[in-house]
């Protein structure tokens, strides 16, 4: 299983907020079991999704400020209103509520439709870049970055 729920980033202040995209591909395995003959989207993958646009938008941040790659360290509250179908376009937003050195706190939300699917509340730590593989990159916040001329910074 692929682990990457953000396709394109579409509009991004860096370290504030952040509009992303992703499409779950309906051939991917959980569909066959969450749920057999309904198949819809666990929430807990939904969750992870809107974690990730909420970490490259403050990733894009912390390449200026150096304080390291941020990590989601505690879902602080998570409901869902929709289901998220196989093959559904679902657009992602995060608002970074608070940004420290040490931490920082995100409010997400995604949308399927026009309607509101989930929403959550988040907490993200940074960790050093030292601790992560030297060839460890993002490839869709370096795509939007480098479409918009910022380059590796």
């Amino acid at each position: 299983m692929r682990f990457l729920f953000v396709d394109s980033i579409v509009d991004m202040v860096a370290g504030r907020s952040i509009e992303a995209e992703h499409v779950f591909d309906p051939a991917e395995d959980f569909f066959r079991d969450h749920f057999p003959g309904f198949p819809v989207v666990p929430g807990v993958l939904l969750t992870e999704m809107m974690g990730q646009a909420a970490a490259m938008c403050l990733n894009a941040e912390s390449r200026k400020t150096g304080r390291g790659k941020a990590m989601l360290a505690q879902i602080r509250s998570a409901s869902f209103r929709e289901w998220v179908k196989p093959g559904e376009r679902a657009t992602i937003r995060a608002e970074i509520r608070t940004s420290q050195a040490e931490y920082a706190t995100a409010a997400c939300s995604a949308e399927v439709g026009g309607r509101r699917a989930c929403t959550a509340d988040l907490l993200f730590t940074f960790l050093p870049l030292s601790e992560f593989a030297a060839d460890d990159r993002d490839a869709v916040l370096e795509s939007y970055l480098a479409s918009r001329g910022e380059g590796k910074g």
